[in-house]
Order: C-alpha cells, then structure tokens, then sequence
C-alpha cells in the first residue's frame, strides 16, 4: 500500500476571476470519509464548469471542496468505513463535486468506474464529467430512441463529441452544430450524419431541409439564448429540448406555442448537486452498457490537449477561447 503524505500539491483559486486567480499551493491531503475512496490522482479533467466557478458563478454545493475539478484519473489509496467493492492500487476514474484540480482527491465509491482496456489515465481522466451528463440527460432523460434523430449543439466540446459518438453507436440519426469547416469534419468523423456550421448556416433551415420538414426528436443544447425559441422550431412533433447549460443568456423572451401545437417536452438538469445515490444510478448503466463499448475501443475521448496541474490557468484559457476538439486534460506529476 502507497504512503499518503500529509501534505499535497493542489490549484488553488485566490479570488474570483480571470485565469491567473488559478495559482500552485500546498495544502493537507485530504481523508475518505464512510463511503468514498482516496484516489492518488494522476489525471483531471477540465470543464466549463470550473471556468464558471472560477469566474464566481457557479460555488460548489454544500460540503464540497472548493478546489475546482469535477473528474479524475488515477489510483486508489485509501479506503473510507463501509467501502467493499474497491481496494487500494485500483485503477479508477471517478466523477467528484470538486477536489479534483489536486495529488489527492476523495470520491464517493459508487462514482468510481474501472479505467476501461488499454486506457491511459489521460483517455480515463476525460470519461466520468461527460458521459454521466451525457448518458443521463440524452437517454434517461431525453428518451433517445434507436432510429431518432438527435442535434447535438457544441458538437466538438466535450460534451458534444461524446453525445455524437453515444446516439450513433446506439443507432440514432446524428446532427451536429458547429463553429467551423474544421470543427463539422470532426463532428463526421466522430459518427455524425450531417453538421451544420452555425456562423455560414441557419441550423433550423438546415435540419428542416435534412428532416423533410418534419424536424428532430431530440435537441442536446448547452448554448441558450436565442437558440431557445429557435430549438423549439427545430424540433418533431412530440420532440424533446434537453438543456444542460448557458454559454448565452438563460433569461430569454419566449413563446410557448409551439410547445403545445408540437405537443413538446422541454426539460434539463445539472449533475453536480445530484445525491451519490442519484449519480450511482446513473453510473450502474454506464458501466452495464457503455463501459463495454470503451474496453472494445468502439467510443473513446477525445483528447485536443494535456497541460500540467501547475499550468491550469493556460489550461482554462484554452477552455475560454473554444478552439478545442473534445477535452482539455490536466497531468498531475
């Protein structure tokens, strides 16, 4: 069994801001408490999250740590009371409400995942933020049903290129949006039908021409803003809206007609607030059904770059200027 040290390396947040409040510290190493496990962590993934924290909008819930990182990669150390199904020297990924932007980072036991075949702690670290959001809001949530058809907005986040790669593999229609020529190759080469570049085209037109009229069962948006109203007219007759986050406004004015004419479901969620009870069952599924699908290499993450742990503000500029494809990866030494 590793020695855990008392003291640790993590990023710390001075103040609200701009990426330079993200500097190196030292601090305690924390401890499990009953049910969670101590990772020795070797890899974490960044999220547009972390940058609204960092900017002072969105604090983490109660009892989480205040140190940014919602996904990690790497070995468990340590045990908490009651923890049965996991041992030290696991090798794990696991979604956490925070604590991750550091050497050592506790988890809840059943939000850890096994790294799948032939992972690196990199691949694995880019895993739990985006396939629990993704499996939860487009399948649980959404209903996505093999043979519908799904627009994905951001196709080339994080997000997006995980949705692309899910729908299709279980035998969805896949549409993307996105910024550039560059970024709608991606999205096809990711399994996508079509991509639609949002700042040449009118992504309502275009689906409306690719559908036949009839539009698209489902709409995965993270962007908000105008694109409300204009999702609502993307979408089938019985189609469902699934709103994951704001990059726009979240106040928008708003006409519902088309919801009752359409017969439409509009819903949404967050994850990181969700009681360990409700993240493991999202995460039962996960491991059931897309896990296997990760240990055959036919889905895997996106890596667009790593950054070491002590370049996390170079990091989180990356994130801002949104000229990555898939994830952008922290390296812990």
């Amino acid at each position: 069994m590793a020695e855990i040290p008392g003291e640790m390396s993590f990023i710390d947040m001075t103040s609200p801001g701009a990426p330079d409040v993200l500097v190196p510290a030292k601090g305690p190493v924390p401890r499990p408490q009953p049910g969670e496990v101590l990772v020795r962590v070797a890899a974490a993934g960044v999220n547009r999250p972390d940058v609204i924290q960092r900017q002072g909008n969105y604090p983490p819930p109660p009892g989480a740590s205040p140190i940014l990182g919602l996904e990690i990669a790497g070995t468990v150390v340590a045990l908490g009371d009651g923890v049965r199904d996991l041992k030290p020297g696991d090798a794990v990924c696991a979604l956490v409400t925070g604590g991750g932007y550091a050497e050592y980072c506790p988890a809840p036991a059943p939000q850890c995942l096994p790294v799948p075949k032939g992972f690196s702690m990199i691949e694995a670290a880019g895993l739990p933020e985006t396939f629990f959001t993704v499996w939860t809001n487009v399948f649980q949530r959404g209903g996505l049903k093999p043979g519908e058809t799904i627009l994905v907005h951001g196709g080339t986040s994080g997000i997006g290129t995980t949705a692309i790669q899910l729908a299709h593999e279980f035998g969805a229609r896949v549409f993307a949006t996105a910024g550039s020529d560059e970024k709608c190759a991606a999205c096809r080469k990711l399994g996508a039908d079509q991509a639609i570049n949002y700042r040449t085209e009118d992504f309502v037109k275009r689906v409306k021409e690719l559908t036949g009229g009839k539009g698209v069962e489902l709409v995965l948006d993270m962007v908000g803003g105008d694109y409300l109203q204009r999702n609502l007219s993307a979408l089938a007759i019985e189609g469902r809206l699934v709103q994951i986050a704001f990059l726009k406004p979240s106040k928008v004015e708003f006409d519902f007609m088309p919801m009752m004419l359409k017969r439409l479901t509009l819903t949404g969620s967050t994850l990181r607030a969700r009681s360990v009870e409700q993240k493991a069952a999202i995460a039962r599924p996960l491991r059931e059904t897309v896990w296997p699908l990760l240990d055959q290499g036919k889905i895997k993450p996106i890596i667009h770059a790593t950054f070491p742990l002590a370049q996390a503000a170079e990091a989180h500029r990356l994130m801002e200027s949104s000229a990555h494809i898939g994830k952008i990866i922290l390296t812990v030494p």
